[in-house]
C-alpha cells in the first residue's frame, strides 16, 4: 500500500515538473518587445555669411574708357561664378535704381582680374556696378566715382588783386592726340567770390561752382593748341589759388 502511494506521489512530483518547465520556456515566446520609433533629424538650414559676393575698384582710366580690377569673394549659392557683367551709369541715382546703363562689358572667366570699358566720353563721371550673366544683380557694390580722363588741362594765374577783388586769367591746353571740339572748364570758390565779368568765354556755374564754357570762336583746340579767358571777380579776400579742372 505505501509502495503504491509513493510510486502516485512521485509520478505526480514529475509532472509538476514537466508542466513548470514547459510555462518556463513558453514565456519568453509569448512577450512582445515594443519598438520605439526613430525621431527624424531636423534638415539645418544654410545661411550665407555676411559678406560680399563681388567687389572692385577703378585701376585705370583713359580718355574714352575705364579699367576696373574685380574679385569674387564667394561663389554660389552665396556669390557668383564668371564671368561677371560689369554696368556703367552716368549718375549715381541711375546706378542705385539699375537704371538706363551707358555702357557694359563682360569679364573673362577668371575668379578675378581687370575688365576694360571702352566708347566713353572725355573728362565724364560714371558709378559702375555688378550683375552675371543669368541677370541676378549684386545688392551691394555701386563703384565710383570714375572718370575718364579730360582731353584738355586748365591752369589759372592771379594777374593783380586789391581790397575787393582780383582779375584772373585760365589757360586751357590741348594735352592730347585729338581735336578738342570744345571745353567746359570748373572749380570751387573757396569764399564769397563773385564772377563781375567774363571775357573769352560764357560763364554757366552758380554760388561757389563755378564753371566756364568756351565761346562760340575758340571751343575747337587742335593738339597742342590752348585757349584763354578772364575773369573780373568781387570778393573780400583774394583766394591763394584756383584750381581748375577742364572737360566737356
Amino acid at each position: 500500500m505505501l509502495r503504491t502511494l509513493g510510486a502516485a506521489l512521485a509520478a505526480a512530483l514529475a509532472l509538476t515538473g514537466l508542466a513548470a518547465s514547459a510555462g518556463a520556456d513558453r514565456s519568453p515566446a509569448t512577450t512582445t518587445t515594443l519598438a520605439t520609433a526613430a525621431t527624424p533629424a531636423p534638415t539645418p538650414t544654410f545661411a550665407c555669411p555676411p559678406a560680399l559676393p563681388v567687389s572692385g575698384q577703378v585701376t585705370g582710366a583713359t580718355t574714352t574708357s575705364i579699367t576696373i580690377t574685380y574679385w569674387m569673394v564667394l561663389s554660389p549659392p552665396c556669390g557668383y561664378d564668371p564671368p561677371l557683367v560689369v554696368s556703367l551709369f552716368a549718375s549715381r541715382e541711375d546706378a542705385t535704381g539699375w537704371r538706363d546703363p551707358v555702357a557694359e562689358a563682360v569679364t573673362g572667366p577668371e575668379r578675378s582680374g581687370t575688365v576694360t570699358i571702352d566708347g566713353l566720353a572725355p573728362g565724364t563721371e560714371y558709378w559702375f556696378r555688378f550683375g552675371d550673366t543669368k541677370g541676378v544683380r549684386d545688392p551691394y557694390v555701386i563703384g565710383g566715382p570714375a572718370r575718364t580722363l579730360s582731353l584738355c588741362s586748365a591752369t589759372a594765374t592771379i594777374d593783380s588783386r586789391w581790397g575787393g577783388g582780383f582779375v584772373a586769367t585760365v589757360t586751357v591746353r590741348n594735352g592730347g592726340t585729338e581735336p578738342v571740339p570744345g571745353w567746359l572748364v570748373s572749380w570751387r570758390w573757396s569764399g564769397d567770390e563773385r564772377i563781375q565779368s567774363i571775357w573769352g568765354g560764357v560763364a554757366e556755374g552758380s554760388g561757389q561752382d563755378a564753371a566756364v564754357r568756351n565761346a562760340s570762336w575758340n571751343g575747337t583746340l587742335a593738339p597742342g593748341a590752348s585757349a584763354t579767358f578772364g575773369l573780373l571777380v568781387a570778393s573780400s579776400a583774394t583766394p591763394a589759388a584756383i584750381t581748375p579742372v577742364c572737360g566737356r
